[in-house]
């Protein structure tokens, strides 16, 4: 709100003589009790429909709000996590991304924060939006680093998606390969241009689209371990999820680049992002998925952003607890192409 870029949407309902009031106190992993006060809000003003306005977090209270804030709705929300428990109808959805990252305005996933180092996952086709408007111009205000994290958050939907053990599909390999290209190729001009520089204008909207892209992949085919991992960085620690993200993919492909399955597929995704590594000469798929497992090694830093857990407050004797939490993440650690242990994740 302090930014401004809810101002003119506000404006635009006044003018328009549409009532709204606006649930301002989400927070980055947001706790249960924020999806109950922003539905208590919505069903106290007698809303008949639901605008989720901001980044991944704001856009999954918004769907859970659409639900709960239902006439009618009964089910309450401990009955609705998992994989196509809910049974709810919900209000009408808009969904306004202010972030190129999360995609969560178009997929029908909501993740809340229910104990300190746990996350779960409300997943069923009624989230899914009546709309998803997307305008480059929202994320202007975004500073550098959280450009960095957002896209490299939207870049691992995309790697996850390509290479998910379960339910990948041509659709899903389509859009992660489109969302990669145009990932890979803006991410660096948008951060480098700043907060609120109009010249990267149109980077930041082909980020936006990357980042819808992306969205539906996973949509079609989940994410998986660099989730996993990062979950209990953000639920336990408060890291931004995006740079959770950025903190565990270099040493998830790093891991999953030793079984025969992700090198074959991190080697078709390689001329996608480092093509000037592999010039034009025809590179083994060995070389190939190093040249990819580098690139993202390296990209981080170059970004601007955090490389280290030490970085962001955790100790070493945090890891065993971490890696713990993360194996209790049944839903997204299957879908990894190569099998993750205990004594893997530590």
């Amino acid at each position: 709100l302090a930014a401004g870029i809810l101002d003119g949407a506000a404006e635009s309902l006044r003018r328009s003589q549409v009532a709204f009031e606006v649930y301002d106190e989400t927070v980055a992993d947001p706790p249960a009790d924020q999806v109950h006060a922003a539905a208590g809000q919505a069903r106290a003003m007698r809303a008949d429909g639901v605008v989720g306005f901001g980044g991944g977090s704001s856009m999954d209270i918004a769907k859970l709000v659409a639900l709960l804030a239902s006439p009618g709705c009964t089910q309450p929300l401990d009955d609705m996590f998992g994989v196509g428990n809910v049974r709810a109808a919900r209000l009408p959805l808009v969904q306004v991304p202010t972030t190129a990252g999360t995609g969560s305005e178009v997929t029908p996933i909501a993740i809340i924060t229910t104990a300190p180092g746990t996350k779960q996952g409300v997943v069923s086709p009624q989230l899914l939006p009546d709309l998803a408007v997307l305008d480059g111009e929202l994320t202007a205000s975004l500073p550098p680093h959280v450009a960095a994290a957002t896209g490299i958050d939207a870049m691992v939907h995309a790697i996850e998606a390509y290479t998910s053990h379960r339910l990948k599909n041509p659709l899903s390999d389509l859009l992660a390969r489109e969302a990669l290209s145009l990932l890979g190729a803006n991410i660096a001009a948008v951060c480098a241009a700043g907060e609120g520089q109009p010249a990267g204008a149109e980077a930041r909207g082909a980020m936006l689209l990357g980042s819808c892209y992306a969205g539906l992949a996973f949509a079609n085919a989940p994410v998986a371990a660099v989730h996993a991992l990062a979950y209990p960085l953000g639920s336990t620690f408060h890291v931004p999820h995006g740079l959770s993200n950025s903190l565990m993919l270099p040493h998830v492909l790093d891991f999953n680049a030793r079984s025969e399955q992700a090198t074959s597929l991190y080697a078709e995704l390689a001329p996608i992002v480092c093509s000037r590594q592999l010039g034009e000469c025809a590179a083994s798929a060995a070389v190939a998925a190093g040249a990819f497992v580098d690139h993202f090694a390296r990209l981080p830093a170059e970004l601007g952003l955090p490389t280290t857990l030490r970085e962001v407050g955790v100790a070493e004797a945090d890891i065993g607890s971490l890696a713990a939490n993360a194996m209790l993440q049944t839903r997204l650690l299957p879908n990894n192409p190569r099998e993750v242990h205990l004594d893997d994740a530590e």
